[in-house]
């Protein structure tokens, strides 16, 4: 369930990265900044169960980074 709201989250990060790519971004942040909350309290736990608690949320944050500036990326080499 988690998994899929982050792949369409993603996928809708993309699309408005591509349409509009100066408005995309402070979704992404914001969807960054609630995703790096989450890893800071789950690198709470102590020893090795911190990082595999916050680790979701580290690699979600990335593909999230990854999909809107792929969509700004593309949206850059479009001839329009």
């Amino acid at each position: 369930m988690v998994i899929a709201g982050v792949i369409a989250l993603c996928v809708v990060l993309a699309v408005l990265a591509f349409f509009l790519p100066r408005l995309s971004r402070h979704p992404e942040r914001g969807t960054q900044r609630s995703l790096g909350m989450g890893a800071r309290a789950g690198s709470k736990a102590p020893g090795p169960l911190g990082r595999l608690f916050s680790k979701p949320f580290h690699s979600s944050s990335r593909a999230v980074g990854k999909s809107g500036s792929a969509g700004r990326r593309a949206r850059g080499k479009m001839p329009f």
